[in-house]
Order: C-alpha cells, then structure tokens, then sequence
C-alpha cells in the first residue's frame, strides 16, 4: 500500500506531458482536428509497465455529438503517436522503462451529462431554501 505514489505520480507527469504537446498543437494527425481533446487522467500499473491514458474530446460545434467513427479516428490518431509520445517522456521523466501506453476514451462527461437530463426529465420541485436568521448573542 505504501509504494502506490510512484506510479501516480508517474502518470501525473505522463499526463502534464500529453496535455501539453496537444496544447502545443505538436501532435499534428488529422484525427486531432476540429475538436478539443485532454487528457482527463493516467493510471500506471505497479509495476510501472503500462500506463492508460483516458481522453476526452469535445467538438467545437455546441450540442454536437462524436460518432464511433470519430472516436476511432481520434485513438487511432493516438496510437499512430505512441512512439513519439513515448519518446517525450523518455526525455522528460528520468524512468529506467517508459511504460507502454494504452488509450481509452473517458465517458465520464457524456454519463454526467445523461445523468443530469434524467434527474431534470423527473420533474421534482425545488425544495424551499429557508433563510438563516442571525443568532442573538445574549
């Protein structure tokens, strides 16, 4: 239980590192286009041999929804990258092994997002807020 910081801290770094060669617009795929994409998290094994990575992506187009296919370009893209990205961390993080990466899409904005129409779609009054009266100090 103790030795659990280094791999977060190791996909802390991983992750600082991606989202900021996206940001730098230094992934140039294709797949990168037309949409914001992070890195919402990094977890790294123990043994520190696999890192997932877990994206999300956004498209510029308000109320505009990612089809399969999209959300396939876009880890293809990804994995068309793995070498390079790779050898970033290999520069920035002083690691003996640099784990292999593997990518995931995080589903965690769209669950939310349907989360909240179904408890908006139940129709429920808000509660009255009462009013915090101010206690006499005798």
């Amino acid at each position: 239980m103790g030795k659990r910081h280094r791999p977060e801290r190791l996909g802390g770094e991983i992750q600082k590192i991606i989202s900021e060669l996206l940001v730098r617009g230094e992934l140039k795929d294709p797949g990168f286009q037309n949409m914001m994409i992070g890195v919402s998290g990094v977890d790294v094994t123990n043994d520190g041999s696999y890192a997932t990575v877990y994206i999300t992506a956004l498209p510029y187009a308000p109320g505009a929804v990612f089809s399969d296919d999209e959300r396939g370009a876009v880890l293809a893209a990804f994995i068309k990258c793995k070498g390079f990205l790779r050898s970033e961390i290999n520069k920035k993080v002083k690691v003996r092994y640099v784990p292999d990466l593997i990518f995931k899409f995080d589903n965690s904005f769209e669950y939310g997002a349907k989360m909240d129409e179904l408890i908006d779609s139940l129709d429920i009054p808000e509660a009255p807020v009462e009013e915090e009266k101010p206690e006499d100090d005798f």
